[in-house]
C-alpha cells in the first residue's frame, strides 16, 4: 500500500468534500433512531466500498481511485464519503416522508445525484475511467442501489415502530 502517491487536487477536494458532508452530518437535526443512524453510516460505507471494490479493481478494473491503481491512504478517504451519503439518503426518506407514489421519484433523483457526484469526482481526478468504462454504466447500479437502501429503510424503519408500539 503506497500512502500518498501524489498530494494533488485530488486529495484536496477529498478532504473538503469530507469535511463539508460529516459537517452537515452532525449538524442536521437528529431526525433518526440511533440504530437507524448507525445502520444508515454502515449500509452507504459498506454497498459503497462492495461496489468500488467489484467494479473500480478486481476482475473488471473498470475505473482508478486517485493517482494509480493500488490502494494508497487517500482511498479510505474516498471510501469514508460512503457513509454520509447512506445517512443523507434515510435521513431525507424520513424528513420528505418518502411513500410508495413518490418512492420512484426519489430514488431516481438520488441516482442522479451519485451521478453527478461520480461526475465531478472524474473532473477532479478522483475517478479516472479504463477499460471502456462510461459514466453512463453507472445509473442502473445507483437505481439498483437506491431502490434496495429504501426498501431496506421502509424495512428497519417499520419493523422498529412495531416494536415500540
Amino acid at each position: 500500500m503506497i500512502w500518498i502517491g501524489n498530494f494533488s487536487l485530488n486529495e484536496i477536494s477529498l478532504i473538503i468534500f469530507n469535511v463539508i458532508a460529516y459537517s452537515i452530518m452532525f449538524f442536521l437535526p437528529k431526525k433518526l433512531s440511533r440504530e437507524v443512524t448507525c445502520i444508515s453510516v454502515l449500509l452507504g460505507l459498506t454497498t459503497g466500498m462492495m461496489f468500488d471494490f467489484t467494479l473500480g479493481g478486481g476482475f473488471l478494473d473498470f475505473y482508478r481511485e486517485n493517482d494509480t491503481n493500488h490502494y494508497e491512504l487517500f482511498d479510505l478517504v474516498y471510501y469514508s464519503l460512503f457513509a454520509p451519503f447512506g445517512y443523507f439518503f434515510m435521513y431525507f426518506y424520513n424528513v420528505l416522508r418518502i411513500n410508495k407514489i413518490t418512492f420512484i421519484f426519489y430514488i431516481t433523483a438520488w441516482s442522479i445525484i451519485g451521478i453527478t457526484f461520480q461526475w465531478i469526482s472524474t473532473l477532479l481526478h478522483i475517478l479516472t475511467y479504463q477499460n471502456n468504462y462510461q459514466l453512463s454504466y453507472s445509473y442502473p447500479i445507483f437505481l439498483l442501489i437506491q431502490t434496495l437502501t429504501g426498501i431496506y429503510y421502509v424495512f428497519i424503519t417499520s419493523n422498529n415502530s412495531k416494536n415500540v408500539s
